[in-house]
């Protein structure tokens, strides 16, 4: 965005400024932050390699509800500050603490990869800066490593695939052989395909995984064809998403075996995956084709403004947006105050593109999971798959 080019500007050579007076000794951070009146945002956001144009979303999500209140919180002006994270994990501690310690940043919005979020969290469960999490859905940080200061607006990894049980059941899947990248999000999304497929009385023949990020996927199809289930359920994302449906349908068995899978296997990769998607079955908790008036609106309003359309990412970013906008209402932009700010967060309605959602107690969305199937280039919805779907939470105790 042409627009945040001159304040990235003024914010690199106010931070070189702060950096240099924190050698001499002053006090300067804290003076200026007192004189401005600013309330300071961070963004850390991948902005370079294969997760920019998701971080750009993101962003350009954020900016346009807070530009939707004049540019501002609760009246008061907004400083921006901005880190690459590189979706390098090694990094996220470092990059975290830029923003927290050196630009005294009051909310820290980021990031997109799980693994990066484990480093931002050890800073925010250190620091106690308000931490929202616009993408990266990993178990921890709205369970066993909850915190009062953290929210996610996104989902968490085992979310879109537990709303696949009852679908596939419904449909006479009796068995089925789940397939995915050995990691940890590949591990959660299982996680969540389990129980919800068990639960409708479902079978899983055989759990399939090879190395990420590796995408030869032969092997694999052979061993799926040799077994017949009923179909097949998986998670893969990204351009490597497109070349697991492409495979799948060279290996022949695409019209044999039907494919299920997380929103995210045919989410934003229909052009460069072809003919192979069509047919393919998803839940996610949003659809670019959802009919909904706030949804036409949202998606016409974010074309006009940033020149492109709108996607999953894009909306998470509005709805981190939408969340701060509320919270910062209630103190009366004052975001020190912080047990009043967190319990008007934890009790927002959010009134989303996606659908309205809730917070769970633990600080995950609440919300609907949408039936999808790719056709033509386009995830048409089909209905809603889980309504008011929540994660467990398991572990969280934030009282």
């Amino acid at each position: 965005m042409t627009t945040s080019q001159p304040t990235r500007r003024i914010v690199l050579s106010r931070s070189a400024a702060l950096i240099g007076a924190a050698s001499t000794g002053l006090m300067l951070p804290e003076l200026a932050h007192a004189q401005t009146g600013k309330i300071r945002v961070g963004l850390m956001l991948p902005y370079t390699g294969a997760f920019a144009p998701l971080g750009v979303a993101i962003e350009n999500g954020v900016r346009m509800a807070i530009n939707e209140q004049g540019g501002k919180l609760a009246g008061r002006e907004i400083e921006w500050f901005k880190v690459d994270d590189e979706s390098d994990p090694s990094k996220g501690v470092e990059n975290a603490s830029k923003l927290v310690q050196r630009d005294k940043v009051d909310v820290l919005i980021g990031t997109v990869h799980s693994g990066v979020q484990m480093g931002i969290h050890k800073v925010a469960r250190e620091s106690g800066v308000l931490t929202l999490i616009p993408n990266a859905g990993v178990h921890a940080a709205t369970r066993a490593l909850c915190a009062p200061n953290v929210f996610r607006t996104s989902f968490s990894n085992s979310q879109s695939t537990r709303a696949l049980g009852k679908v596939m059941m419904d449909k006479g899947h009796k068995k089925t052989v789940w397939i995915t990248w050995k990691y940890a999000a590949g591990d959660e999304a299982f996680e969540g395909f389990k129980e919800g497929y068990t639960a409708a009385g479902g079978t899983i023949v055989k759990e399939l995984g090879l190395p990420f990020p590796n995408v030869e996927f032969q092997a694999l199809l052979t061993e799926i064809a040799s077994l017949k289930p009923d179909a097949v359920a998986c998670f893969f994302a990204g351009p490597s998403a497109a070349k697991f449906m492409k495979d799948y349908a060279a290996a022949g068995l695409k019209g044999k075996i039907p494919l299920y899978g997380s929103g995210f296997l045919t989410e934003g990769v229909l052009a460069a995956a072809g003919p192979a998607a069509d047919g393919v079955v998803t839940t996610l908790h949003y659809s670019d084709s959802l009919d909904t008036p706030r949804n036409n609106k949202f998606r016409l309003e974010y074309a006009k403004a940033f020149r492109m359309q709108p996607d999953v990412y894009s909306v998470q970013g509005y709805d981190t947006g939408l969340l701060l906008i509320q919270g910062a209402n209630a103190v009366k932009g004052d975001l020190n105050a912080k047990p009043a700010l967190y319990k008007a967060m934890e009790s927002a309605v959010i009134d989303s593109p996606r659908g309205k959602w809730t917070m769970s107690k633990s600080h995950n969305p609440v919300q609907d999971m949408y039936l999808r199937v790719a056709e033509k280039g386009e995830n048409k919805v089909l209905g809603v798959a889980a309504k008011a779907l929540a994660d467990s939470g398991a572990g969280c105790k934030l009282s």
